[in-house]
């Protein structure tokens, strides 16, 4: 799995989580390079921020989808920034899942456990 974030603390919360279920996250602080990473291993999700410096969190979504490689990768977002539409946005640049901060650690692994178990065809950008 890779982990797209750029806050140390949410870093180890996502990993620990995901790595105490059984996963092997990776985690990447720089955007930039979260698709040539994602492009390296092809992970089996990505969890990404939406707020990041450099690429955006919907423009990385939006990279992803771009790439016949990795289109199908099912994408779940996780924003401090929850206001009106914006799950909407999230979801119309390709993110099967939308989890606001601070997170309910119960529902962020349900999110992650119900993406891994329909993966869902991803929608297409705008």
């Amino acid at each position: 799995m890779l982990v797209v974030e750029d806050n140390a603390l949410n870093i180890k919360l996502f990993c620990d989580l995901l790595a105490a279920h059984g996963h092997e996250p990776e985690a990447v602080t720089d955007s930039r390079i979260a698709l040539e990473r994602a492009q390296a291993f092809r992970p089996e999700l990505i969890i990404t921020d939406i707020q990041l410096p450099h690429v955006t969190g919907l423009e990385l979504i939006q990279q992803v989808r771009g790439d016949a490689n990795l289109a199908d990768v099912p994408i779940m977002a996780v924003t401090a920034y929850a206001g009106a539409g914006d799950e909407e946005r999230v979801r119309d640049a390709g993110a099967q899942a939308y989890v606001s901060k601070p997170i309910s650690v119960v529902r962020f692994v349900e999110e992650v456990t119900a993406l891994l178990e329909r993966k869902e065809p991803a929608r297409a950008g705008v």
